[in-house]
């Protein structure tokens, strides 16, 4: 090991290992640090005065606002975020904390890791294809649906923190969003390339999958054309629904059937530009993917028929609606990373294990149908399912509807995001809002909620209610009311039973 040492343009000095680099980009040469807990990525063309002044600011300016106000340290393992720049021998580098563990291949494909991506970097791709994901992936890798949830509560919480700085990243895609779907993680990479709209111009005008139309439509102006569109936020919308879309589904939003030109490059340009049109369009099934043209490693997912997005829960189905038919074609009309974070978190309440234990998913989301079924393995739900509509006061004795339900699960929990309307599950929660107040379990035949810790907690189905103390338990019945906080925001929940 050869180990030099320098100081960073702030005199922060650093030990690197200067003999095997640790990975090469497309940019950068990356070397690890003495104690392996840090990188340095050496760009191979010096960057100019613009990209060094960026540069600067997404390390002098924005990463402090970012980690160091209160709560900053929940998003270091969102982001790898680049602490300092290094000048040295006319060459620039820029320092970087090394990748969790996580997001590094533990076991790798079948087989004894046939293809040998054990110890490699967890790329997006391996995740958002069927034929990827079950063919090549050992199980073990491969996280079930709940987990995918979890992760692309994490992608869209990042981003959602970028724009809050105006930041755009410019090129989301599953090459520069690492996701671990067995733990449930997700870590945004390449900040050091961000957009600052009106001041620091993108690099790249992203990867193709997720390069917004309007910027593929317009990608052959020249740069200045007033017409020409670059990656800014609204692009990065974009990037993020087609992202939650493929992890969630396994295959591409746009990519159908349809064949706009015999010219293979001229086809791309216009299915992802000017032409593009949502796989599942309502209007328009001219897009659907064809399952008969398909290896059968890329089924049933790719069949939007047998898999159709309405299986990822009605709040989703906006969302993806909003994103891929409204706002495919105008930008103003996207979700924003907020919309799709409270989406994401709202469907997780819906969600039901799927009973049969050899179901490659493990859970499914509730259909709304008194007859419950999984979509992916076809097991049908037994025995009575509660679900709870939760309704919110606000003011004056009145409860409103939320337009949100949590469905029961045995040793499910209930949490104060449940409770109360001023609360939501996001890096703000205090750690008292991190405890759940109470819990499901089904026992002789019957589903009871049991009370934790709630004090206001009342069955008030009928006249002024029954208290129902910490330490009790109540059973759900159809029709039934449970107040669960008089606060104002308190939540009332009305319970309705499925399958019986």
């Amino acid at each position: 090991m050869s180990i030099i040492r320098l100081k960073s343009t702030d005199g922060t000095p650093f030990e690197f290992d200067d003999e095997a680099p640790a990975g090469s980009g497309g940019m950068k040469d990356v070397f690890f640090s003495k104690d392996r807990r840090q990188v340095v990525g050496w760009y191979r063309k010096t960057p100019d005065l613009n990209a060094m002044e960026r540069l600067k600011n997404i390390t002098n300016v924005y990463r402090p606002r970012i980690f160091e106000q209160e709560g900053g340290a929940y998003w270091e393992p969102l982001f790898c975020w680049p602490s300092h720049i290094i000048e040295e021998r006319g060459m620039v580098g820029v320092v970087m904390p090394t990748y969790q563990s996580h997001f590094f291949f533990e076991h790798g494909s079948k087989n004894n890791d046939f293809l040998g991506i054990k110890g490699k970097e967890k790329e997006g791709k391996w995740f958002a294809s069927a034929n990827h994901q079950q063919k090549h992936l050992d199980p073990r890798e491969r996280g079930n649906w709940l987990s995918y949830f979890t992760t692309c509560i994490k992608i869209s919480r990042a981003v959602r923190r970028l724009h809050m700085a105006g930041l755009a990243h410019s090129d989301l895609s599953y090459k520069n969003v690492l996701v671990d779907p067995a733990g449930g993680n997700a870590c945004i990479i390449d900040i050091d390339t961000l957009v600052v709209p009106q001041k620091y111009p993108p690099d790249v005008v992203g990867t193709p999958d997720f390069i917004a139309p309007e910027v593929m439509r317009t990608l052959k102006l020249p740069v200045g054309d007033a017409a020409k569109f670059l990656p800014r936020i609204e692009t990065d919308r974009h990037a993020l629904a087609v992202l939650v879309y493929m992890y969630l589904l396994y295959r591409h939003p746009l990519r159908g059937r349809k064949i706009h030109d015999a010219d293979a490059q001229r086809d791309e340009e216009l299915a992802m530009g000017a032409h593009a049109l949502f796989v599942e369009h309502p209007g328009d099934p001219s897009n659907r993917p064809d399952p008969s043209s398909m290896k059968p490693g890329f089924l049933p997912f790719a069949d939007a028929s047998r898999i159709p997005y309405e299986i990822c829960g009605p709040y989703l189905k906006e969302i993806f609606d909003r994103a891929f038919i409204a706002g495919l074609h105008d930008p103003s009309l996207r979700p924003t990373a907020d919309d799709m974070e409270r989406a994401l978190v709202k469907t997780v309440d819906l969600i039901q294990p799927c009973a049969n234990p050899a179901c490659d998913q493990k859970w499914f989301v509730f259909d709304n149908s008194t007859r419950p079924k999984c979509p992916f393995c076809g097991t049908a739900f037994v025995g009575p399912l509660p679900v709870l509509n939760l309704y919110s006061s606000r003011g004056g004795g009145k409860f409103l509807s939320d337009n949100h339900r949590l469905m029961v699960y045995s040793n499910q929990y209930l949490y104060p995001w449940h409770v109360s309307r001023s609360v939501f599950p996001n890096e703000r929660l205090t750690a008292e809002q991190k405890r759940p107040v109470g819990y499901f379990v089904f026992h002789g035949g019957r589903w009871l909620l049991v009370n934790q810790t709630l004090a206001g907690l009342k069955d008030v189905t009928t006249g002024e209610g029954t208290p129902l103390p910490p330490g009790t338990q109540v059973v759900l019945e159809n029709d039934q009311k449970l107040l669960l906080s008089p606060e104002d925001g308190g939540r009332l929940v009305h319970v309705q039973m499925a399958n019986v």
